[in-house]
């Protein structure tokens, strides 16, 4: 029997390891963006078309490549970041696999140009699906510049598993602010499409948070700062009147490089344990450095998951700071009941000196001269905002201002002059007048007493969380969550479809700022919020305004409308118009129904189970989970049957 098991060329083992590595175009912008950070480059750019399919460039002014180098790149496993295996265990750069240039170049039309500045001439290099089309001589400035064109043009059946744009321009959106925020000292721009949505030159991490995430997020971080000698921690964490419903904005970056671990999490949300309402997250940017020595890159191609030698520590540790902060900048309640918090001094004003008061005193007052000069006086001590000081004995103080003297004034008309022409006649018979006060209540009826039937209790309510209905042939029971949310959802879908939503106008409008993707998401939803009642007074680069919002939102519930709508469409908004009205119906639904735990009255509770019924669809919630039951009065015979 003949061999089976054959070689693979290396084109094919090119693509296949590729599918480990390059996920969608934003997985080029990391790798490319890591590789420019490994080049110490202080100026990197980034340019995509098409949300990256059909052009990913990155053009960085780091140390570049010999001519050599600059061929060898594209080759598997061949990298400048470590030499053997115990470098592992002592990493300080991105990448170190040498597999992601290969990759890329296997599935992509490459093209790279790079100079290194003590030579005069540079490499320009074009791959085309891991074939060298040329390789020549050009006159470049100092640095790299990568390429990626067209990316999966050998491989049809990945690139009709890329999202929308909007999906795919998130998730480079996501990379690229997470290279950003881990390097505050290096100059970022990006660009999509010819316009510059980053510029932002080299700064502390405070300044690059802000930077990238809005000019609001300055107010919200608490700076959180502990040293030890298993690890260091510095960043910042947001305040918990400020937690979200998503988890966009939560950063852990270790010794520069950004991880996910939900070992870590946990420690955070520990430290927030009862600062934070149910279902909210609360936003962290912070910056562990940990010996290399203690952690292990080498687990999974995206290098997102690391692991910890002593991670019961870094919990403590972690959890410890951060409570520490939230209590040392007065975020977190002190439970000091001999603390006046009147006489705290807030912690802006640590450094701040203080001012002596300035007291004007006025040498020619003489408390024994005439009466004139007394009411003088007079008026002028009681000003606002005045302070005397006299030798006098006779001069007294009342908080910063005087109490001087006054010439006292004598009535001049008695009081028995108020009664002067009333007749003792009259005042009897105003007394004996009946009088009509304001204060009485008055109820009013639409139909006679006679007419009105009282109607007995109908419905019943269970937990807080059941309302129980009975009917002929038994009884229903009602999930009042589900059944507000098909009641909301059919209200806003008609809105949207088929009616004009009416609005109600807010006397002062309201200002809700969110990050640069966050922004692009509402502008993109803006046209189908509009249907449902919102008005848009105006939209900024971090903050939107809003002037109107539907009838049946409250005036607090419209943060959590519009942040619960974008963690829902945070994997991209439906392409067809009537699947994106289905999806912002659902979100607002769920919402704004009424809460498992809530207590209904009798009215609200006739109304819920009536609307439930009017619904086109009753049995089943938006989210098809049934909305009721039916317990028929045979069934409940058999459970009492012997």
């Amino acid at each position: 029997m003949s061999s089976i098991i054959q070689l693979l060329p290396d084109h094919v083992a090119n693509q296949i390891a590729a599918g480990e590595v390059v996920q969608r175009p934003a997985s080029v912008v990391k790798e490319l963006l890591e590789n420019a950070v490994d080049a110490k480059a202080t100026d990197i750019k980034l340019i995509i078309k098409d949300a990256g399919k059909s052009l990913v460039q990155v053009i960085d002014n780091g140390v570049g490549m010999t001519v050599t180098d600059a061929r060898l790149c594209f080759a598997r496993h061949a990298t400048s970041k470590i030499r053997q295996a115990e470098d592992l265990f002592s990493l300080g750069t991105k990448g170190f696999r040498g597999e992601a240039l290969a990759s890329i170049a296997a599935i992509a039309h490459m093209e790279m140009k790079t100079k290194q500045d003590q030579d005069e001439l540079g490499t320009h290099i074009v791959i085309e699906g891991s074939k060298f089309v040329s390789q020549e001589v050009a006159v470049l400035p100092k640095g790299t510049s990568f390429s990626v064109k067209n990316l999966f043009f050998n491989i049809p059946a990945r690139r009709n598993f890329l999202k929308s744009d909007t999906v795919e321009f998130r998730h480079v959106m996501d990379e690229f602010q997470r290279v950003a925020l881990a390097h505050p000292n290096i100059h970022f721009s990006f660009y999509h499409n010819g316009s510059e949505l980053y510029n932002l030159p080299a700064a502390g991490y405070r300044q690059r948070i802000v930077g990238i995430m809005s000019g609001k997020t300055n107010e919200k971080l608490v700076p959180v700062n502990e040293d030890t000698e298993i690890i260091n921690i510095q960043g910042f964490v947001c305040k918990p009147e400020f937690a979200k419903k998503n988890r966009g904005e939560q950063f852990f970056f270790v010794n520069d490089r950004f991880i996910k671990s939900g070992y870590l999490h946990h420690a955070v949300m520990a430290a927030y344990d009862g600062l934070l309402k149910d279902g909210s997250q609360p936003s962290y940017f912070l910056y562990l450095q940990v010996p290399p020595n203690t952690i292990d890159i080498n687990i999974h191609p995206t290098k997102t998951e690391i692991k910890f030698d002593d991670e019961q520590a870094l919990y403590a540790i972690l959890r410890a700071s951060i409570k520490h902060s939230l209590g040392q900048f007065n975020v977190a309640p002190v439970l000091d009941f001999e603390r006046d918090s009147n006489l705290d001094t807030p912690y802006h004003y640590k450094d701040l000196e203080a001012e002596t008061p300035t007291i004007q005193v006025d040498g020619t007052f003489n408390p024994f001269t005439d009466d004139k000069t007394n009411q003088h006086y007079s008026k002028a001590a009681s000003g606002s905002g005045s302070s005397y000081s006299s030798g006098s004995s006779s001069s007294s103080f009342s908080g910063s201002s005087y109490s001087g003297y006054s010439k006292r004034v004598e009535p001049t008309v008695s009081w028995e002059s108020l009664y002067v022409g009333l007749d003792t006649e009259n005042t009897e018979s105003i007394e004996s007048s009946p009088f009509n006060f304001e204060n009485e209540e008055v109820t009013s009826s639409l139909f006679n007493d006679d007419e009105v039937e009282q109607a007995s209790q109908k419905t019943y309510q269970i937990h807080k969380k059941y309302i129980v209905s009975p009917i002929k042939s038994g009884m229903i029971i009602v999930d009042q969550h589900r059944a507000h949310q098909r009641i909301l959802y059919e209200q806003f879908l008609l809105n949207m479809t088929v009616n004009q939503a009416s609005s109600q106008q807010l006397l002062f409008p309201l200002d809700l700022f969110y990050s640069s993707s966050e922004m692009k998401l509402i502008e993109e939803l803006k046209p189908s919020l509009e249907t449902t009642g919102f008005v848009f007074e105006d939209a900024k680069t971090d903050h939107i305004v809003i002037s109107g919002i539907p009838v049946n939102i409250t005036e607090s519930e419209v943060s959590l409308v519009i942040e619960q709508l974008l963690s829902d469409l945070q994997d991209g908004i439906p392409a067809s118009s009537y699947s994106q009205n289905d999806t912002i119906a659902k979100s607002m639904a769920k919402s704004l129904a009424v809460k498992t735990g809530s207590y209904l009255t009798e009215k609200e509770q006739d109304n819920l189970v009536n609307g439930l019924f009017a619904c086109k669809d009753p049995n089943i919630s938006p989210f098809q989970k049934p909305t009721f039951i039916t317990m028929r009065v045979e069934d409940i015979d058999k459970k009492f049957a012997l």
